[in-house]
């Protein structure tokens, strides 16, 4: 009869991927910022470069979350090929948040896969009491519209403006089943997202006058484009407070065909170290989740 250590020791062999994580709330503030609605399936791929985590709606809008393998104190993986699994986004979230408490720096395992192709999370940092849990898996469904992101020109057409202006003009457009009209220039340097409804509501962010606002921005010809406003709300609506409160951008880039890409960065620092940041407030890239989102721009014929 082989002994536990033994049987441990087969166990981690076994699994394709083992990892050691030390801050669980980062985590969970990354994945949270792709959950804009209650029952949400998602997509897990595990690679030697990390883990990435997709979640989709209607074909429109598509949302990754990037854990690169620095952000864990041990990575190890040993599948061929890239695995993908299937999980409820909700369920995920949930579980990791009971590993999580608030002031404390919290170490937990994560394993892929069980004996019953289960994802297993265990906390190995108390000597007092352990907690553990396993996530049933299912065959992930394909992915609709996994694609490179190509640009619309030569040259770029991006800006980047701090998060918290961000996520408040898209909730000051809101209009029930509205859609909201994204807009750069060159000259004047400037971006107008303007909503219809019941009226209009129009909000212009000038890059020379708001430089604190508008960090960036690149634009060589006038483009506008279209989005429904629940996609485009679903960028903003779960930030975690990190990246609203803290000395942050997001970027936004118009792709070919009208296709919008929003990008932000939260923080997995942590808890002893979540102020620590250099001079221009962000913090160091190996404790960077990285999250994008790519909405589908309307095209006339489509329902508001």
């Amino acid at each position: 009869m082989s002994s536990p250590a033994a049987a441990a020791a087969a166990a981690e062999e076994a699994a394709d991927l083992l990892c050691h994580l030390d801050n669980v709330q980062g985590i969970v503030d990354a994945l949270s910022s792709v959950r804009w609605k209650r029952h949400q399936d998602a997509v897990v791929e595990v690679s030697e470069h990390g883990i990435v985590l997709i979640v989709e709606e209607s074909g429109c809008l598509q949302a990754k979350v990037y854990l690169q393998r620095e952000l864990f104190i041990r990575y190890d993986y040993s599948a061929q090929g890239r695995p993908r699994f299937g999980v409820g986004l909700g369920l995920f979230v949930d579980c990791l948040s009971t590993f999580s408490v608030p002031g404390h720096s919290n170490t937990i395992e994560i394993r892929y896969p069980g004996p019953d192709m289960q994802l297993l999370l265990k906390s190995i940092d108390s000597l007092d009491a352990c907690i553990y849990a396993e996530i049933r898996t299912r065959i992930p469904d394909t992915v609709s519209w996994d694609y490179d992101f190509e640009p619309a020109g030569s040259s770029p057409l991006s800006f980047t403006v701090k998060s918290a202006a961000l996520k408040e003009a898209i909730d000051d457009l809101e209009w029930p089943g509205s859609s909201v009209e994204i807009s750069l220039q060159p000259a004047p340097p400037s971006v107008m997202f303007k909503g219809e409804g019941h009226g209009d509501l129009q909000i212009e962010f000038m890059y020379y006058a708001n430089t604190d606002l508008l960090i960036a921005f690149h634009c060589d010809h006038a483009v506008s484009h279209r989005y429904k406003y629940k996609f485009l709300r679903a960028t903003t609506s779960n930030l975690p407070s990190n990246v609203t409160k803290d000395n942050r951008g997001s970027k936004l880039t118009i792709g070919r065909g009208g296709m919008l890409k929003v990008q932000h960065l939260v923080s997995v620092a942590r808890s002893s170290a979540t102020h620590q940041h250099n001079a221009s407030g962000y913090h160091q890239p190996s404790r960077i989740a990285y999250v994008e989102f790519f909405v589908k721009p309307e095209v006339d014929g489509d329902d508001a």
